[in-house]
Formats: C-alpha cells, sequence, structure tokens
C-alpha cells in the first residue's frame, strides 16, 4: 500500500464528511429557529396576557381602594361638616373615573370582561349617585334626608356589589395570567427539546471538528500570538496618545488660567488707572465748573455714576478672571465670598459647610473653579431656592459637595457637547480626583468631587490615596 494512500483516503472521508455537516447542521438551524420563533410568538402573546392581567389586577384593586376612600371621606364631611373631608373624596372620585375608562378600554376585545365591568360601572354609579344626593342634601341642611339614606342599605348594598364584580374581574385576570405563565411554560419547553435535538447534533459535529482541529491548533496559535502581540502594540499606542492628549488639555487649562492672571493683571493695571484716572478728572472738573445749572449738575452725576458702574464691572471681570481673594484670603474665605455673591445675583439661600484645608495652590483652584461652574449651572437652570457647598477635609484627600433643590436632571440625557459638566470632570481629574453627579428630574443635584491632599501629575489617583 502506498505511504500516502491512507492520509489521502482519510482526507477524502472528511471532505465529504466536511460536505454533508453544514447540510446536517442547516436543517437543525431551521428546525431550532422554527421552534424558536415560534415560542417567541406564543411568549409574547403570554406576555401580553399577563401584562394586560396584572394591569387589570392593579386597576380594580386602586378603583375598590377609591370608593373606600371616597365614602370614607364623604362619611366624614356628613358626621362633622368638616370641608377637608372633601379633599379625598374628590380625588377618589378623580381615581375612580380615571380607572373606570382605563378599564373599558382595557375590555374592549373581551366581551366578557365588558359585559362583567359594565354590572361594575352600574353598581359604581349608583354608589356615586347616593353619596352625591347625600351630600347635597347635608349642604342644604336637610338633616333628616340625609341620615335616612346614611342609615339605609342601599349604599351597603352597593358596596358589597362592587366587591363581587370586583372580585370575579380580579379573578378572571389572575386566570389569564396564570394561562399566559402555561404558555410560557410551554414555550420553554419546547426551546428546551429543540436545543436538546441541535446539542446532541452539535456534538457530533464536534467530534468531527476536532478531529481537523489538532491540524489547524499551530496555525491558530501563531495567529493568537500576532493577534496578541498587535493588540499590545495598539494598547500601548492608546496609552501614549491618552497620556499625550490629557498633558495637552492640563497643559492648554494652566496657560488659560494664566491668560487670564495676565489678562486680569492688564485690566487691572491699564483699565484700572484709566478708570481711577477719569474719576479724579470729573471730580476735579466739578470743583471747577458752575455745577448749578440741572442739565450739567445731571450730566456729572451721570458720568460719576457710569465711572462707578465701569469700576465696579472691572472688579467683577477680574474677579472672574483670577480671584484675588483666593491667592490672598485662602480658599474658605474665597468660596464664602463666592456663594454670598452668588445667592445676592441669583436670589437663592446658600449655606456653607467649609473646613479648613491644605491643598496646593492648584489644586485650590480646582476646588474653586468647581464650585464656580457648579453655583452658575444652578444659578442658569437649576431654578433651586436653597444651595448647599461644602468642603470637608480627611486624612487623605478632601471632600467638596455642592447640593440643591432645583429642577434636577437626567445624568444619562446630559449632550456630550456640554462643555460645563466637562470642563468640571476635566479640572478634578487633572488634579488627581473623582467627580460624580447625582441627579434625576424634580430631586435636586448634588456634585461631589474628592481630589487627594498629595498629587502627582502622570499618577493614577488609585495610587494617590484617594
Amino acid at each position: 500500500m502506498h505511504p500516502e494512500e491512507n492520509p489521502r483516503r482519510w482526507l477524502s472521508r472528511v471532505r465529504k464528511m466536511a460536505r454533508s455537516l453544514p447540510m446536517v447542521l442547516l436543517a437543525a438551524m431551521a428546525v431550532l429557529v422554527g421552534i424558536n420563533e415560534t415560542g417567541h410568538l406564543r411568549s409574547q402573546d403570554a406576555v401580553g396576557q399577563m401584562a394586560l392581567g396584572r394591569s387589570t389586577h392593579s386597576d380594580v384593586s386602586t378603583l375598590l381602594q377609591s370608593m373606600l376612600d371616597a365614602e370614607t371621606g364623604q362619611r366624614g364631611y356628613l358626621l362633622t361638616g368638616d370641608e377637608t373631608y372633601l379633599t379625598p373624596y374628590d380625588l377618589a372620585i378623580a381615581t375612580v373615573q380615571t380607572k373606570l375608562d382605563r378599564l373599558r378600554q382595557q375590555f374592549v376585545h373581551a366581551p366578557e370582561d365588558m359585559q362583567e365591568f359594565g354590572l361594575l360601572s352600574q353598581q359604581i354609579a349608583c354608589k356615586l349617585a347616593e353619596m352625591e344626593l347625600s351630600l347635597r342634601l347635608r349642604r342644604q341642611g336637610n338633616i333628616d334626608a340625609w341620615k335616612f339614606i346614611l342609615n339605609t342599605d342601599m349604599g351597603k348594598e352597593c358596596m358589597q356589589a362592587i366587591h363581587q364584580h370586583a372580585l370575579e374581574l380580579i379573578q378572571r385576570s389572575d386566570r389569564r395570567v396564570q394561562n399566559g405563565q402555561r404558555q410560557i411554560e410551554q414555550s420553554l419547553m419546547l426551546s428546551r427539546i429543540g436545543i436538546a435535538t441541535v446539542t446532541v447534533i452539535g456534538l457530533l459535529a464536534f467530534s468531527m471538528y476536532l478531529r481537523q482541529a489538532r491540524a489547524l491548533q499551530a496555525v491558530n496559535q501563531r495567529e493568537q500570538e500576532l493577534l496578541e502581540r498587535e493588540r499590545d502594540r495598539l494598547e500601548g499606542l492608546v496609552r501614549e496618545r491618552t497620556a499625550t492628549l490629557s498633558a495637552l488639555a492640563n497643559h492648554l487649562q494652566q496657560v488659560r488660567e494664566e491668560e487670564r492672571g495676565h489678562l486680569a493683571r492688564e485690566l487691572h493695571d491699564e483699565l484700572g488707572a484709566l478708570l481711577t484716572a477719569a474719576k479724579l478728572d470729573v471730580a476735579r472738573l466739578k470743583s471747577k465748573i458752575d455745577a448749578t445749572p440741572p442739565d450739567v449738575a445731571e450730566r456729572l452725576r451721570h458720568l460719576t455714576e457710569t465711572l462707578n458702574s465701569g469700576i465696579a464691572l472691572k472688579r467683577r471681570i477680574i474677579e472672574d478672571l483670577r480671584p484675588s481673594s483666593l491667592s490672598n484670603l485662602g480658599l474658605s474665605a474665597a468660596i464664602e465670598i463666592l456663594t454670598r455673591e452668588c445667592a445676592e445675583r441669583a436670589g437663592i439661600e446658600v449655606e456653607t459647610s467649609l473646613e479648613s484645608v491644605q491643598l496646593p495652590e492648584a489644586t485650590q483652584l480646582t476646588v474653586y473653579r468647581m464650585v464656580q461652574e457648579a453655583l452658575t449651572n444652578i444659578g442658569k437652570y437649576a431654578k433651586a431656592r436653597r444651595v448647599l457647598v461644602s468642603v470637608h477635609s480627611h486624612p487623605r484627600h478632601v471632600a467638596v459637595q455642592v447640593r440643591d433643590d432645583g429642577l434636577g436632571f437626567d445624568p444619562v440625557s446630559v449632550r456630550p457637547n456640554s462643555h460645563g459638566l466637562a470642563g468640571m470632570r476635566h479640572r478634578v481629574e487633572a488634579a488627581g480626583g473623582r467627580l460624580s453627579i447625582a441627579s434625576r428630574p424634580g430631586g435636586g443635584t448634588l456634585v461631589s468631587a474628592i481630589l487627594p491632599l498629595e498629587y502627582t501629575p502622570g499618577t493614577p489617583p488609585a495610587l494617590q490615596g484617594v
């Protein structure tokens, strides 16, 4: 026998199996897809039934509770004459009408349930009419009439009938849920059978695959090694680019602050000198000209007020560009001044809880800018009444929080181009800290940051003891 005959025969058998294997797998997959699709449709129908059943159960239960609340409010008003009992009564009546409308929509395609619902609606209408009549007689001062109605069994019989019809609807909804559960169980059973069948076929195919896998193992291993080397190279490239971009962003941030400081100094030295000189000139003019004419006096007064406004605007711009209080008075005093100005400008109550902290100058500026940006956002968008700004010192880090009771928002829906939040996050992370924002619509917003007391640029925050 030729030495290559056995390999050739084995290769021929492998080729035949390889040609028949896709057909078998395709047929098995088609069967499995058919079973899964049928189970999916049945499950969807069952889920719909279960959802409808649970919704019916919930709505009927709420309807019963609302009827009880309405009856309680009505009786409270009848016995005491206190109008406050009518508030829960009116709310319960509104809820009853809402739930009746919802149940009517649910039962449009269920004639039997609609018939039972019609009986329930009749009894509810009867009970509501009886309660409304009692209230009207009580308001008219007809004591004997409303007491007579209250002591009759008509309202009690209506409530009993309402309970019976509601219980019947609840039982039907529970049966609908149970039917849906049985359908889902049947669908799962079909899926199990299909999966078991395909599993058997897959095991057979796997045994055939193993016979060929050994020949491909070495090639796959070499390819895996190449992929791992390429992945390591790309990860290193990404880390390098990320570090470069981070360093560039930090540099731009530093340059921005330096430019702000330079502009603040220029405004203070040049523009401040010009405005002060102009104000002195106005003072000299007042002493040298006749200011008795009304128009001249008015013009001088207006000029003085304009110069004072310009000086105040100059000071505010300089403080926004480079807060002098931060370098002269420290972080706590600077934040106190910032919050006080924000409270006066926005008309909101701002409370502070500030501890003395020892932070590098750059980190102090980061905290100040974070609080400043948070207060700016609150003044623009939050419509808050109260704001709490806190700075607390810990052994290895500082915690900064700005909390408001405003409108709030959904953090997930924040647009990527929201530069204010992105700027705060970058500042904090550039200082080795972590920024978190917790908010929900109507629940206010909490902006919190944790910054290390000492930070070496380029070191991950986790290594700084944050």
